[in-house]
Parts: C-alpha cells; sequence; structure tokens
C-alpha cells in the first residue's frame, strides 16, 4: 500500500511543533528587574506596586490597553499611531514587540520609516512570556 506524502508530511511535522510556552509570573518578576531600570507599575491610586524609572510608561493595566496612551507619558509618534490603528497590548504582541520594538512598529504600520523610543531588548520569546505573565500577575486590566 503506498502513502500519500502529502498526507503524512503534516502528521508526521505535527509530532514535532512543541505547544508556546506558559509564561512562568515568578521568573518573570526575576527577569522585570532590567525593566524596572525604565518601568514602574504604579496603581490608579498612585501607590508603587513596583518602583522603577520613569523613562519608560507605567505598566500598569498594559494588559490590554491601547499603546501609546498612558496620559502624560511623551511615546514615540509611531508608538501613537499604532494606538490609533487599533493596536491593544496582547501577550502574542508584546513577545514580538520586546524583541525589537522599531522592527515591530515598522511591521505593524507598514511604515519603513515607524521608529520606537524602546532600545533594550528581550530576544527570548520565553523570557517575554515570563515577563508578560508577570504583567499580569500584578496589574489590572484598564476600565478602557
Amino acid at each position: 500500500m503506498a502513502h500519500n506524502p502529502n498526507v503524512l508530511f503534516p502528521i508526521l511535522l505535527s509530532l514535532f511543533v512543541l505547544p508556546a510556552h506558559a509564561g512562568d509570573a515568578a521568573r518573570g518578576k526575576t527577569l522585570f528587574k532590567d525593566c524596572r531600570a525604565c518601568h514602574s507599575v504604579i496603581d490608579e491610586t498612585e501607590t508603587p506596586v513596583v518602583r522603577g524609572g520613569r523613562t519608560g510608561p507605567n505598566l500598569y493595566g498594559v494588559i490590554g490597553r491601547h499603546a501609546g496612551s498612558v496620559p502624560g507619558f511623551f511615546y514615540s509618534t509611531s508608538m501613537v499611531a499604532a494606538g490609533r490603528e487599533g493596536l491593544r497590548w496582547n501577550e502574542e504582541d508584546f513577545v514580538i514587540y520586546v524583541r525589537d520594538a522599531t522592527a515591530f512598529l515598522r511591521d505593524y504600520l507598514d511604515d519603513p520609516t515607524a521608529r520606537g523610543k524602546m532600545a533594550y531588548k528581550l530576544p527570548d520569546s520565553d523570557k517575554a512570556r515570563d515577563v508578560w505573565a508577570y504583567l499580569e500577575s500584578i496589574a489590572t486590566r484598564p476600565a478602557q
């Protein structure tokens, strides 16, 4: 009996595809120490959840928030444009963004001149998912 490779190959390939790494909030807390150089997490009552820098926007409520929308923070025009185009932070976009902010914005906006202000890069997707899980664990969703 002959086997059709067009049927067998996808089945065999699926055996080797690994599921996406589920974020580990405890590991993310450790990794977030690097993020604290630029970011704080300050709740709606102005109580610091995580003390950090002010170079980057407050990450409290980042889950589901429109990009470029923290009042009083001076974002790049590209980040504001991405938010206006509908970018709301979710795990998938966050993981790609922290890998290379400028590359993400250029792709998202389909604009080769787009620029992000975040210089820090976290190229490891598993670590980025851990940071996301940590942010989920400490910061509630915004009421927008």
